[in-house]
């Protein structure tokens, strides 16, 4: 796996993005559960970077968060872990969808959610043992923070593809 300095530039820039987006959000009274900023430039890496710089900001942007700023937390469930598989495999999905396979950029978006959801479920069910905690049924985990994350979820629908079409049009090209 060889990745272009520029390319890894990028997902730095993407990463740091991800840690600052949600301060922004908090600033305004917006939380983060709700609008899912952390979200949006783990997708735009997959999504115009490809799958590993996906799977890189997706694994380091909600532990780097964490360390620098305390959301999502450690303690007492680890948040910031399950966010971290959670959006790594988005970042992955996200660039084998649309780079690779070259599927519909809403269709990519939409597989990509509901697969990083159920991914983030699996984690979910496998930790809840190691934290003694009950165990529950993959369907509530899977749908557990669904509805309030609505908003979150129009967002992407909108922001993501809008914001790569965008970026690909006139900012990426002018750079190759």
């Amino acid at each position: 796996m060889k990745i272009a300095l520029h390319v890894l530039l990028k997902t730095a820039l993407m990463i740091a993005i991800g840690v600052v987006l949600p301060i922004a959000f908090h600033a305004f009274g917006w939380t983060g559960r709700v609008f899912l900023p952390m979200h949006i430039p783990v997708l735009l890496a997959g999504f115009l970077l490809g799958p590993w710089s996906g799977v890189i900001a997706g694994a380091t942007t909600p532990l780097l968060s964490s360390v620098l700023t305390g959301m999502p937390p450690m303690a007492p469930m680890p948040i910031a872990l399950q966010m971290s598989i959670e959006l790594a495999a988005f970042g992955l999905l996200a660039g084998i969808l649309y780079t690779q396979l070259r599927l519909h950029i809403v269709l990519s978006l939409v597989l990509t959610l509901v697969g990083g959801r159920f991914v983030f479920s699996l984690v979910t069910l496998a930790a809840f043992p190691l934290l003694g905690l009950q165990s529950v049924p993959l369907a509530q985990v899977f749908g557990a923070g669904l509805v309030t994350a609505v908003p979150g979820l129009v967002l992407q629908l909108i922001a993501v593809p809008t914001l790569v079409w965008t970026l690909q049009k006139y900012v990426l090209k002018r750079q190759n």
